[in-house]
């Protein structure tokens, strides 16, 4: 019998995340590695999308942030984005 790899989805990587289609326990590597692709893409403003809840995703969003060198700065979305249920994020640009 074949090995198979555990199937993957595949979305398109555009400036906004949205968490609530994931797993709290996937959260931790996939914030890094949207920032990859979005680098790799050239996006360096995004909103992720956390929801409000009691803000236990949005403080691990927070300190995924923080502790990630390719983040200038982010702060909670404005009311027209989400308010306090998704964050913008600016990254760094791409050196030339």
């Amino acid at each position: 019998m074949p090995d198979h790899e555990p199937d993957s989805v595949e979305f398109e990587i555009t400036d906004e995340l949205d968490l609530h289609t994931f797993r709290p326990s996937e959260v931790g590597e996939l914030v890094p590695d949207y920032i990859e692709l979005c680098l790799e893409k050239r996006i360096t403003r995004v909103r992720i999308i956390h929801g409000k809840g009691i803000g236990t995703l949005r403080t691990t969003v927070h300190t995924i942030l923080e502790r990630d060198p390719r983040v200038e700065r982010f702060e909670l979305a404005g009311a027209n984005e989400g308010g306090w249920g998704a964050t913008i994020v600016w990254l760094q640009g791409l050196d030339s």
